[in-house]
């Protein structure tokens, strides 16, 4: 992975996603030396004794009880500080903000299926504070969770579930003001099919770490794009969009420091599909069709993240994460690094 030495803001960003990754690190191995260093006998801890927020990246595959809520709304600002070339070296590029809100709100409509609902908010700047659209909402999720299993102690197998979401275009994402305008949408149907799944381990001095790993496949639809947007088309382009199938392998661990505080990693690894951009750009005069008619194809791209947490709860029903989710590696896609801090409640 190559980096720049140039000053300026983006500089400055990257030497944040390096101290991020060195933060996961030094988490990892802290977490690593308290659950291996044992004081003669140690009782093993249960898991009413175990309250958890969740990790930053990682679904629950838990569903709730027939009537009970949960609402965990999302604050975060991904903050972009470079561009992964198909080599996978990192470039410099032009430092901008997104400050968004993401919420998770479920339903236990039947014992072993929640209905969930994933509204986005979110207000975007550039570095100049220019082609800022202000709030806007985003694209809408969603989704319902089937459970399959349930991990009990002494058994192999895991809690997992069944998880279908259909994402609808809600967000802006085309006829923007200029290149740094506020989007929160891809303006394309999308479907995610997930299993999520979660098991418990006992560490040598009795403190559990818990593990979630979730896969999800997401297929889009096409999008009629106009003018600029999300996909880098131009002020007088006409055409559609249809962006490239996505997998996401998520591995994520807790581990109980105590009853109330929690120490929490996920490493998030993705594949996007090549989108493809399909039109052309109108005449002079204002007709409706267009010339220079092109298909172009971005390729695929790849991105590692690293987002390490640390979670506070006050009880088994509530309690609050912060952390940060840091681009680590990639191919031909983005580097942000995203501070986040969330609330989870269950009522």
């Amino acid at each position: 992975m190559g980096f720049s030495c140039e000053r300026g803001p983006t500089a400055r960003l990257q030497r944040f996603a390096r101290r991020g990754v060195l933060c996961v690190l030094a988490m990892s191995a802290s977490a690593i030396a308290a659950a291996t260093s044992t004081t003669g006998a140690m009782t093993q801890q249960s898991l009413d004794d175990a309250w958890w927020t969740g990790p930053l990246l990682a679904a629950s595959p838990g569903t709730l009880p027939r009537g009970h809520w949960l609402v965990e709304p999302y604050l975060f600002d991904a903050i972009t500080y470079g561009h992964f070339d198909r080599y996978g070296t990192l470039r410099n590029a032009g430092a901008a903000h997104e400050i968004g809100n993401q919420s998770y709100v479920e339903y236990g409509l039947l014992d072993g299926f929640t209905l969930g609902l994933i509204p986005r908010i979110g207000f975007h700047e550039s570095a100049a504070g220019q082609d800022s659209s202000g709030f806007a909402v985003g694209d809408i999720t969603l989704q319902g969770a089937y459970g399959l299993t349930q991990f009990r102690p002494g058994s192999w197998i895991p809690t997992t579930s069944l998880v279908i979401g259909e994402t609808f275009p809600t967000g802006k994402y085309d006829r923007l003001s200029g290149p740094t305008d506020g989007a929160l949408g891809g303006g394309a149907y999308s479907t995610t099919l997930s299993l999520y799944s979660q098991t418990y381990f006992w560490m040598p001095n009795g403190r559990i770490l818990r593990t979630r790993l979730d896969l999800s496949y997401q297929v889009s639809g096409w999008a009629s794009v106009r003018g600029i947007s999300v996909y880098g088309t131009g002020a007088e382009f006409e055409g559609r969009a249809h962006p490239g199938p996505s997998f996401v392998g998520d591995l994520a661990f807790e581990y109980s420091a105590t009853q109330s505080w929690v120490l929490a990693t996920d490493i998030w690894w993705e594949h996007d599909g090549s989108t493809r951009v399909q039109g052309g750009y109108a005449p002079p005069g204002g007709a409706s069709l267009v010339s220079q008619f092109s298909t172009l194809d971005s390729g695929s791209g790849e991105l590692l993240y690293l987002a390490p947490a640390v979670e506070y709860n006050w009880n088994a029903r509530m309690g609050v994460i912060a952390g940060a989710r840091i681009a680590a590696a990639g191919r031909n896609a983005t580097a942000t690094a995203t501070p986040v801090v969330a609330i989870n409640m269950v009522f």
